[in-house]
């Protein structure tokens, strides 16, 4: 049975492979977990128990080989394939992530872009051009769509959330200001923007609250 690694666990290794790419960059060949602690401030010890979930990777005495690190995280987070990603609603938010040039570099490929606003098809967005969501559909069929990713109101994204699990769409990145309940084995991953800034506001707050 393969073993359940913890959501927590998960969350930390996109990080480690951005650091790890700089250090490879930067023409850093090994480091080791105090090194990785001091640069991520993590501890070693969680650095250590996160990896060693998927077998470790290090050496005693050596560390780390940034390069075969580098690339086994990235193959843990699947991104030794590539994604292909629609976007629904070409908004202001649509449009940037559209934009965002380094999802391609990680094998995330922008296939379509789509919108119920008249007004906004056929307008360009880098080499995408806006179609009316009636086109969603076959166009998922036809590019073999992966991931879909909602940048629309709350109101109409459950229902566009089930007609892209009925064509097929096994993923969604959830910008949507709702929570989506999917079958089971379909992947969502909710991104709430005000969650984060009223996060940022609380730690601001319990900041400038201490005595000076």
């Amino acid at each position: 049975m393969e073993k359940e690694i913890s959501q927590a666990v998960i969350g930390r290794l996109p990080r480690y492979f951005r650091y790890l790419g700089e250090l490879k960059d930067n023409g850093v060949q090994r480091i080791s977990s105090q090194e990785l602690s001091s640069l991520m401030k993590v501890t070693a010890s969680q650095i250590r128990q996160d990896l060693n979930n998927f077998g470790g990777f290090g050496q005693q005495g050596y560390g780390y080989n940034v390069e075969y690190l580098y690339q086994e995280i990235g193959n843990i987070l699947g991104l030794n394939v590539e994604h292909h990603l629609i976007i629904i609603g070409a908004g202001n938010l649509g449009q940037a992530l559209a934009n965002y040039l380094n999802f391609e570099k990680r094998g995330f490929l922008f296939k379509g872009i789509f919108d119920c606003n008249p007004a906004l098809y056929g307008r360009k967005v880098r080499s995408l051009t806006v179609q009316p969501m009636e086109a969603v559909e076959s166009f998922i069929l036809e590019n073999q769509v992966d991931i879909a990713v909602l940048t629309i109101p709350k109101e109409s994204a459950v229902e566009v959330a089930d007609m892209l699990v009925k064509n097929g769409v096994k993923a969604i990145w959830n910008f949507a200001h709702v929570d989506l309940n999917v079958p089971e084995g379909i992947q969502v991953e909710n991104v709430h923007l005000s969650d984060s800034l009223m996060k940022l506001s609380y730690n601001l707050a319990k900041y400038n609250s201490q005595p000076t």
